[in-house]
């Protein structure tokens, strides 16, 4: 199943849907619970507003998660021997449509291709082999950074932390064998980064037993698993496009804050 949320026309709120195709139909349930159910037609993806499919309680993100994105940016670097993670806030979601807004335009601002983990229910303390039961499914992510801030704090959180610096989506998709997964993202419409999921450092189940082990994850919450290589620069202007296999393509254009 494929399941987005989108704001109803008539009354502006938020509301599930599941998607089919391109026709999202009006879901009744919910996703963390009984599951959901399609019910009347609503209409076509593409002329609906499309929100983030979740609202996390929070967002870690796992940072140097492909080996050749380790070094890319510093040959210096070492692999980790440990999953390096941060967070981003709740507020710097937006969903598929949504306007990226450079809060500092003079300072580089790179896309990061993700696949993004929706946890479906508690985990605390779990191991690698019951990780993947305690997540309901997969959709995609930018990590927008600025590598200014990055240097110069040492620490990630104000760098990734901006307002609109976490667009997620278009949609949630369950049942995926995440072994090897497209994770891809296009530069006006020309491709930056191009690598399968098979080829992560720490696997999904991995960084669930991690996370799980240092904090509870709550249903809802999201992890981002890392990038990469071939990240870059946006600029006000620009689209990009994040694709993850099975899940579909996360649009968003570029602005000044």
């Amino acid at each position: 199943m494929k399941f987005v949320r989108y704001q109803d026309a008539e009354t502006l709120a938020p509301r599930y849907g599941v998607l089919d195709g391109s026709t999202v139909f009006q879901a009744s349930g919910d996703p963390f619970d009984s599951g959901l159910e399609a019910g009347e037609r609503i209409g076509e993806f593409d002329d609906a507003t499309i929100l983030s499919p979740v609202q996390p309680g929070k967002i870690v993100c796992v940072g140097l998660n492909y080996r050749a994105h380790v070094t890319e940016n510093d040959p210096n670097r070492q692999v980790p021997d440990e999953p390096v993670l941060f967070m981003k806030p709740p507020s710097a979601l937006i969903g598929h449509g949504a306007t990226i807004r450079i809060a500092r335009p003079e300072h580089r601002t790179d896309h990061e291709a993700e696949l993004v983990l929706v946890i479906g229910r508690m985990a605390r303390d779990v191991n690698e082999t019951d990780a993947m039961a305690h997540v309901l499914g997969v959709t995609a992510g930018n990590d927008v950074s600025d590598r200014v801030l990055q240097k110069k704090d040492g620490q990630w959180i104000r760098a990734k932390g901006f307002d609109t610096y976490c667009p997620i989506g278009p949609c949630v998709a369950t049942d995926l064998d995440l072994s090897d997964l497209k994770v891809e993202s296009r530069l006006n419409g020309v491709v930056r980064q191009s690598q399968s999921t098979a080829n992560m450092i720490w696997s999904p189940a991995q960084l669930v037993s991690y996370i799980s082990g240092i904090m509870t994850l709550e249903p809802g919450d999201l992890i981002m698993t890392g990038t990469p290589e071939g990240v870059g620069p946006m600029e006000p202007g620009d689209t990009i496009e994040i694709e993850v296999g099975g899940v579909g393509i996360l649009r968003n254009i570029v602005a000044v804050r």
